[in-house]
């Protein structure tokens, strides 16, 4: 049989056709426009979505026997907000994770309901991007639009509403709206309050395997599927890019060397940190995850590299790297601001210790330090939880550097396991699907047969010992220079 994953991203749609063995058999990409409205502002269509979703569909499916695809599922941008009137015709453009509009929004509920208040309901704290301050600065701003309101939905659960014609979300995705109870994985009375939300506005919950309906008639004779294709809640693109790197389970570890960062860890338990510096969500895997991202990661080594020294060869530039763990040169990597653990979207990057012997090459390896370190940030919290990770998968295009692989490996001081094909969000989504199939009995078991580790970066004793004190030096920096900012 065959399973579909489809990952709904910020810039273009990502399909991905898996067969019941784990084998990518195709791959299709749909971009769709992004809208800036407003400074700060960042919104897109959904109709622009499921168009490209259909296409996609489509062309993923052209040249297979389309009678043995079994299930759809899903991986997708988190947070966004997309509001439905009674006849399910989306109300405004949906407004996504990196729009900055809400700061007033946010600062309501952080500051004036309290930290400690939202950590109680659920389990996390207010940030600009999550999904209730939009709904607040929508009351305020669009009075109108909001009386209209039948259905506040996620981006990729209005694919799977289009789909299938159920209102759904699941566990992972509703975990970064700030309406979600994470502990007891049920809708907060006290948010809905709060935001002036009814329970009747909000999608029915799921677990990421679980079923939520079969493909609707329409859509399956447009497609040339069979009627009885079902269709799985899937998960936030985090969660769902966790179980495509086989991250599930308890302590277990993924790194993400994107535009921006993320250490994902599993957990069968549910815990938050006291000061709230790490997102707490349930999983896709049924269980729960403790997450920290940082908003610059590869970004910063793209900036340092072609935006300052010109040049677009990275492996060349990291060639002339000498001795690791003896730099003297740091790196604070907030080209962006800052989430995990600071919060504090006024953090700004800096470079600190150079001297008339600094070289170009001992500011590459800062920047790609810093970010080790940050990421490092986020892990202490973690440890801090009394959660043991021992090893780390690691993803994303700075993965791709043996260089940054072996400085993280003994930055955190444990293995750095490489796996053979890294399809992110989209691998995930189909290996839900399949889990929601039967075609494996769990999460957990599908995610331990069909992903593999290829390579290890084990750490070195010595080099970790060095990397110690340069960490502890580090992590003075941030709290000595935050007055500035």
């Amino acid at each position: 049989m065959y399973y579909i994953g489809v990952d709904l991203g910020t810039s273009a749609v990502k399909l991905l056709l898996m067969s019941g063995d784990g084998k990518i058999e195709n791959i299709v990409s749909k971009e769709y426009p992004l809208s800036f409205p407003h400074p700060g502002w960042s919104e897109q269509e959904p109709a622009d979505w499921w168009k490209q979703t259909v296409e996609g569909l489509k062309e993923l499916t052209e040249k297979c026997d389309k009678s043995q695809i079994a299930g759809i599922s899903f991986g997708g941008q988190m947070h966004g907000l997309v509001v439905l009137d009674r006849d399910d015709n989306v109300i405004r453009p949906a407004i996504l994770w990196n729009d900055g509009r809400t700061g007033k929004e946010t600062d309501y509920l952080n500051t004036v309901i309290g930290k400690d208040k939202l950590s109680e309901y659920t389990a996390n704290i207010a940030f600009a991007g999550f999904t209730a301050p939009k709904i607040l600065w929508m009351k305020e701003n669009e009075p109108d639009n909001f009386a209209k309101i039948a259905k506040i939905m996620l981006p990729k659960d209005y694919i799977a509403y289009k789909l299938s014609g159920v209102h759904c979300t699941d566990v992972s995705d509703a975990s970064g709206m700030l309406l979600f109870d994470v502990k007891n994985k049920c809708w907060s009375k006290e948010m809905m309050e709060i935001c002036s939300v009814k329970e009747e506005q909000l999608a029915k919950i799921f677990e990421s395997y679980e079923v939520v309906g079969t493909i609707n008639k329409d859509v399956a004779a447009e497609l040339g599927f069979n009627e009885n294709v079902k269709v799985i809640a899937g998960a936030g693109d985090n969660a769902a890019a966790a179980i495509g790197t086989g991250t599930v389970g308890d302590g277990r570890c993924n790194i993400s060397l994107g535009t921006s960062g993320t250490i994902f860890i599993s957990s069968k338990n549910f815990c938050v940190d006291d000061m709230n510096a790490l997102h707490a969500f349930a999983h896709a895997d049924g269980h729960y995850h403790l997450m920290g991202c940082m908003l610059s990661a590869a970004s910063c080594n793209k900036w340092w590299m072609e935006d300052i020294i010109g040049t677009d060869e990275y492996a060349k530039e990291q060639e002339k790297i000498g001795k690791l763990g003896e730099n003297n040169v740091y790196f604070l990597p907030y080209l962006m601001g800052e989430r995990s653990p600071h919060n504090n979207p006024d953090a700004r990057a800096m470079f600190i210790g150079m001297s008339m012997d600094t070289t170009r090459a001992d500011m590459t390896l800062a920047v790609l330090e810093g970010v080790a370190f940050g990421i490092r940030d986020s892990f202490e919290v973690a440890k801090a939880q009394g959660i043991n990770i021992s090893s780390t998968k690691i993803c994303g295009g700075g993965a791709k550097s043996p260089l940054w692989k072996k400085i993280m490996a003994n930055v955190l001081g444990i293995d750095v396991e490489v796996i053979e094909s890294e399809e992110g969000p989209g691998y995930g989504g189909a290996i839900l699907a399949a889990v929601g199939c039967g075609e494996y009995a769990s999460v957990e078991e599908a995610a331990d047969r069909l992903v593999k580790v290829v390579d290890v970066v084990k750490p070195d004793r010595d080099l970790t010992a060095k990397y110690e004190e340069r960490y502890q030096h580090f992590k003075k920096l941030y709290p000595t220079v935050k007055p500035l900012y």
